[in-house]
């Protein structure tokens, strides 16, 4: 608040009664001063007060977030693996430490920061997922902004999936290229996208963004078809293979593994979730990666990520591609809990290893989900502006960590607990 301002019985500004000074309050802070009011703000609520606005905007509307710790079985995070807490990537941790891999790297790639475990695990991914070149940042949301504030230039056209990452949203607000959204895995929206930009005069580059398995929804796309439509209009595809990675594929690879190498073709994956660390990659041709080097501002002016971190996602890789038994495991629970969704509750499964409980309204979900976590299960509510308005809905992550006794304890429960709310 530069100035007091005092309204009039007509309600305009009454100046006359405003006398204005720049004094200096004992803390030392630069103020205006109203000498007919002699306001004494505290300097938390003076400096915060749109803040508190709307936090208690979003209490009344019951979306108020709070951080809260771990407790109950865990069917929240995305640890879909279990390779978060597993003896292998503690061994990992270990060993690196032993040979003398430091924690911090100390500032940017393009500085002193570029660690040989950077380079060796970059190497290694594009070897894996089958690529030209990957590029290692320290999470799947930077990567993802660097995506679509670098790449995409001034002329071109990105047509997304509506229900692409926030962090895609976020990168194309700060690009230079145009953005469409189109309806959920609607290929001729694509297409008819594509068509009417062209039709208006557009002559840049198109590009496509979609996941290959959305997060909030557990489904996918055609990407098949998708492809037909990029080939058809000579456009980039960048699929973010965030919650396949890992999981689903020929050896975790993700679900766009056969498309990996093409010209015209940029994957993310991300080591926060079945990889069990942290981090992200942008899988890409080798100009690409050359060119976000260059261009990229997230991976510029970003410290480097821990060469320790890299040195235990390498290890993560290796477990993946090499021990087939934890996504067997996990497919074979995917198989067992759509089986126990649809008896128990009446409900239609994703397929996946995300299952979607839709409930519509935001109260009714967090009743619901309190409910489950007074019974030890760890669900949390999902809400807008996560999800559409009036999807309101129970995210169940499915993980290694689980078993198929306890997943069929977590219907019961749930069956139960919508009887009483229904």
């Amino acid at each position: 608040m530069l100035y007091s301002e005092r309204r009039n019985a007509e309600g305009g500004l009454d100046f006359a009664e405003i006398v204005l000074w720049l004094c200096y309050r004992p803390s030392g802070i630069l103020m205006w001063c109203d000498s007919d009011a002699d306001t004494e703000l505290s300097e938390g609520k003076a400096m915060h007060v749109a803040f508190e606005t709307d936090l208690r905007e979003l209490a009344g509307r019951g979306r108020l977030r709070s951080l809260r710790g771990r407790s109950g079985i865990d069917f929240a995070s995305n640890d879909y693996l279990g390779l978060a807490e597993s003896e292998e990537l503690k061994r990992a941790a270990a060993d690196a430490i032993a040979r003398g891999v430091p924690v911090g790297s100390g500032g940017s790639r393009l500085l002193r920061g570029n660690h040989p475990e950077h380079e060796a695990l970059e190497s290694e991914a594009a070897a894996y997922f089958g690529a030209d070149t990957a590029l290692y940042f320290g999470g799947g949301y930077i990567a993802n902004f660097a995506i679509f504030s670098t790449l995409p230039q001034r002329g071109d056209l990105v047509v997304h999936d509506e229900l692409v990452h926030a962090s895609v949203h976020e990168g194309l607000r700060r690009g230079r290229a145009d953005f469409v959204g189109v309806p959920h895995n609607n290929v001729d929206a694509f297409d008819a996208a594509i068509v009417r930009w062209r039709a208006a005069g557009g002559i840049g580059r198109p590009w496509l963004s979609i996941e290959s398995l959305y997060s909030m929804d557990g489904d996918s796309p055609d990407l098949a078809e998708l492809f037909a439509v990029a080939d058809r209009h000579g456009a980039m595809v960048v699929i973010d293979e965030a919650h396949a990675t890992g999981v689903l594929g020929p050896q975790g690879r993700g679900l766009a593994a056969c498309f990996e190498g093409r010209e015209n073709v940029i994957t993310l994956h991300t080591c926060g979730k079945a990889l069990g660390t942290v981090g992200g990659f942008i899988l890409a041709p080798r100009v690409v990666r050359d060119f976000l080097i260059n261009r990229a501002r997230p991976f510029i002016f970003a410290t480097a990520p821990s060469p320790l971190i890299a040195a235990i996602t390498r290890v993560a890789l290796e477990v993946s591609r090499t021990n087939p038994e934890r996504r067997e495991r996990l497919a074979h629970l995917v198989q067992f809990a759509g089986s126990g969704l649809r008896r128990r509750c009446g409900i239609k499964p994703s397929g996946s290893h995300i299952l979607p409980i839709i409930i519509g309204a935001d109260q009714a979900a967090v009743t619901l989900a309190a409910a489950l976590q007074k019974r030890g299960f760890d669900i949390r509510p999902i809400r807008p502006p996560t999800v559409a308005e009036g999807t309101a809905r129970l995210r169940i992550a499915l993980t290694t960590n689980v078993n198929e006794t306890i997943v069929e304890a977590l219907f019961e429960a749930l069956a139960e607990e919508m009887q009483k709310a229904a």
